[in-house]
Order: C-alpha cells, then sequence, then structure tokens
C-alpha cells in the first residue's frame, strides 16, 4: 500500500485509519510528496502548509490512538481554492490585487473541514478572482490538466481539479458561480458537486457574486463527495443566504439505485452544438442509467434561452461591485480578460440587474412547477466541449465550458458531474444530474450508482 497511499478514496483511508492500520502522518507525507513530484508540472497549488499539516497530521493520530475517532474524514489531507480563508495562509484569490496578507481566521468552510479531523495541506490555484472558466491565469500561471499538460484544467476552480485528480490531496474545496466546481470536475474525470444555494456557508469565502455563489468539494468519487458534503452542509447564522434545513446522511441512501428514479432530458439548448464524442459519452451514459432501472423523458426547458442573459446581468455587476475599488484604483493589476469582465459588469443598467432577478424568481417557479413537478433529476453533457489545449482557449471555450451548468446556478438547485467517458485523445467527458433544491442525496444516489456501473472514475492520468 505505500505505494498507492494517495489513490485510496476517503473512505478507504477512513476505513484504515480507524483501525490504526494507516498514520493520518502518512497520508500527509504520501501527499506532500507528490506535491513536490508533480506540482513543478501542475501549477495546482498556491500555498503548501507543509510543516503546518504535519503537526496536524501528529495531533490526529494522538487522537485516535486515544479512542478520540471523530469520522471519515479524522485525519484525511484536503485543500481548498485560494479564495476560502485558512488562517495562517495568504488569501491571495490568484490576483495581484490581494497581496500576500495572512488570514488570522478560516472561513467557516475551513472550520468544519477541521472540526472533522481533516488536514489542510494549502491553498490552491483559480482562474483569477473565480471570475472565469477555463483556470488561465497570467499572474499565477494555469494549473494544467494531469490527463494532458498542454490543456486546460477548466474553471474556475482549476487547482482543485488538477489537485484531487493527480492524488495530491484527497478533496479539493471549491466554488461555483456559473460551473466552477463541475466543469474542473468534468474535465479533469472527478465527481464535484454543487450543492442547493444556502445549502453550505460563504462566510469567509471571497464573494463573486453574492446571488450565486455556491462552495463544495471535488473528489474522486461520488461517496467521499458524499461525505465530504455533510461535513461542510449546515446552517450558520454567519451567512446571510444559509438555509435552516437539516441536514441528511447523504451516506444512508448513497446505495439505493436508480430503479424507479424519473431523469428528464432537455429536448433543446443543453446540447446544441456539443462536440461530437461528448454527445455520444452523454447518450451512452442515458442508456447506462435507463439499464439500471431509470425511467428517461424529453422535456422542454422553460426560458431556456433567456437564461444566459439573466445569470451574466447578476454575476457581473456583482462582481463588479465588490471589486470596484481595485477597478478605480489599479485596474492594470487585474489580468486583461477578469478585467474586460469586470467592465461589462460596470456598464449594465440597475434596471437590467433587477429585472434579471426578478426573472431568476420567475424561472425558479416555472422549474420548479414544470419541471421538477414531473421529474426527479435532469441529465446532461456538463461541459459542451472536453478540455481545450491552454495555448487555443478563448472566449468561444469559455461558452462551451458554462453553456450547460450556469443555469443550474441560476435555479439554485444541486447539480454534480461524474465521469461518463474519455475523448479519443485520453480527455474526460462528464455527465451532470441536477435534482431538486435541497435533495443532494437523490443527486449523490443517482450519481454513484451510475459511477459503480462504470469504471471511468477509476481510471488514472498517465504522470
Amino acid at each position: 500500500m505505500a505505494t498507492d497511499r494517495h489513490w485510496l478514496s476517503i473512505a478507504e483511508a477512513a476505513r484504515l485509519i480507524e483501525r490504526r492500520e494507516l498514520s493520518p502522518l502518512d497520508l500527509v507525507d504520501a501527499c506532500l510528496e507528490r506535491v513536490e513530484a508533480l506540482d513543478g508540472r501542475l501549477n495546482a497549488f498556491i500555498t503548501v502548509l507543509a510543516d503546518e499539516a504535519r503537526v496536524a497530521a501528529r495531533q490526529a493520530a494522538d487522537e485516535i490512538a486515544n479512542g478520540g475517532y471523530s469520522g471519515p474524514l479524522h485525519g484525511i489531507p484536503v485543500a481548498l481554492k485560494d479564495i476560502f480563508y485558512v488562517a495562517g495562509a495568504p488569501m491571495t484569490a490568484a490576483s495581484r490585487i490581494f497581496g500576500d496578507a495572512i488570514s488570522e481566521e478560516d472561513s467557516e468552510v475551513t472550520r468544519r473541514l477541521r472540526a472533522a479531523g481533516a488536514i489542510v495541506l494549502g491553498t490552491l490555484n483559480l482562474h483569477e478572482i473565480a471570475l472565469g472558466a477555463t483556470g488561465i491565469n497570467l499572474y499565477t500561471g494555469p494549473a494544467r490538466n494531469p490527463w494532458n499538460t498542454d490543456y486546460i484544467t477548466g474553471g474556475s476552480s482549476s487547482g482543485a481539479g488538477a489537485a484531487v485528480a493527480a492524488g495530491l490531496c484527497f478533496a479539493g474545496m471549491g466554488t461555483d458561480t456559473g460551473g466552477s466546481i463541475r466543469i474542473p470536475a468534468a474535465l479533469c474525470g472527478l465527481a464535484g458537486i454543487k450543492p442547493t444555494f444556502g445549502r453550505v456557508s460563504r462566510r469567509g469565502l471571497l464573494p463573486l457574486s453574492w446571488s450565486l455563489d455556491h462552495a463544495g468539494p471535488l473528489t474522486r468519487s461520488v461517496e467521499d463527495a458524499a461525505i465530504v458534503l455533510r461535513a461542510i452542509a449546515g446552517h450558520d447564522p454567519g451567512d446571510p443566504a444559509s438555509d435552516r434545513s437539516s441536514v441528511p446522511d447523504y451516506g444512508a441512501t448513497l446505495g439505493d439505485g436508480v430503479r424507479g428514479l424519473r431523469i428528464g432530458v432537455p429536448d433543446r439548448y443543453f446540447g446544441d452544438g456539443a462536440d461530437a464524442e461528448v454527445e455520444a459519452a452523454f447518450r451512452e451514459a442515458l442508456r447506462r442509467l435507463e439499464g439500471l432501472g431509470a425511467e428517461l423523458s424529453e422535456f422542454s426547458p422553460p426560458h431556456a434561452d433567456e437564461m444566459p442573459g439573466a445569470i451574466a446581468a447578476i454575476m457581473l455587476p456583482e462582481a463588479f461591485t465588490f471589486h470596484r475599488s481595485a477597478m478605480q484604483e489599479r485596474p492594470e493589476e487585474i489580468g486583461e480578460d477578469v478585467r474586460y469582465r469586470l467592465e461589462l459588469g460596470a456598464a449594465y443598467p440597475a434596471a437590467e440587474y433587477i429585472q434579471a432577478l426578478r426573472f431568476r424568481e420567475m424561472l425558479v417557479e416555472a422549474w420548479r412547477e414544470d419541471v421538477f413537478g414531473g421529474i426527479d433529476l435532469v441529465a446532461t453533457a456538463t461541459t459542451m466541449v472536453a478540455a481545450r489545449p491552454i495555448d487555443g482557449s478563448d472566449l468561444s471555450t469559455t461558452f462551451s465550458l458554462i453553456r450547460n451548468t450556469n443555469p443550474f446556478n441560476l435555479l439554485g438547485t444541486p447539480a454534480i458531474s461524474v465521469p461518463c467517458g474519455f475523448t479519443g485523445a485520453g480527455l474526460p467527458i462528464g455527465l451532470q444530474l441536477a435534482g431538486r433544491w435541497f435533495d443532494e442525496a437523490t443527486v449523490l444516489r443517482a450519481a454513484h450508482a451510475y459511477e459503480n456501473a462504470t469504471d471511468w472514475h477509476s481510471r488514472r492520468p498517465p504522470l
């Protein structure tokens, strides 16, 4: 096991740790060895907290030895996108505008991870200030896809995608405002879940869009995503958008399968213009789900063509509002692509922003009644394309990456990406499943059933 500890799932490692057959320090050292060996090529981390992680691992080992095992994250190495505050580390948002001031407090997500016993290895690269879908960043450099380091990971949680896929950590915490967990999950061959809006606290997380920001994990299996999500979910009075709904034990229904579940497949918009290999993999995934007992039906997504304009009219003005001082005082320190998007945000009339918020309310009710009134889940390809070369990615790449994901940010419903195939060039393809508000359990259950019926998630990049 010494040679492959970094490829264990969280669930597997937890069982070994609980039986004292594996030490948290062994896991931390295995991950740090991978970081040392590979991160020069992948550029996944911004800050590595090696000494702090080893201290925490020794403490976890002592707690477990004294009968204080606290659950499946105890002693598990994780890392967080560098817009979560991590006490003792700088929060840079992968941007010049934030400098290297050390965070004095943890974000609520960081705090909950530590409370569950997780070991924080460090902070992860991203598309600058989380405003981009490719992960290309001229300041920190792009995180590189472990399946082909000349290709993008997707963003904005780019470092999380690279780090988890390459075995540098067991889970990467990401954020998702228009697809930024699910896109790197799809392009890097991972499970990545965006929970319901309000399910996970954003306190201590650098905002991009108050109305659309979500936080969630990227992992190498759906079971691992369920473990992490349960640890971080739940009401936080420090986040005004935090919901008071109780958090279920996601593991309790994970093995219930998909038999009898009604899965809707959009008959327009979501598949329009998808690459042939992506479309073929998606159709094969639908056949597999149907073979497992799911009931498939097509539906017409309400107001689909209006959704991209609405999400832009909310996200971009809110992003500009938060970063207004930097845009006014030192815009030259912001990357050109991000600065362009912030300038667009500044130009939106207030009436258009308010109209988009009102449209969102109407859209939610339309989907609640006309879509989720008759089905349990929606299935789409996660992205319209697989990973593209870093040097060749442009605005059209961004649109192809976010088209299928950002509707579920606007709706606020839970959505997961899981691997559903590979291109002929060996690049991962993702299947997206979205469910009703606060029904992450069904989303995870269906994704787990599909994952167990295939072997896509068990393949490893050729590093």
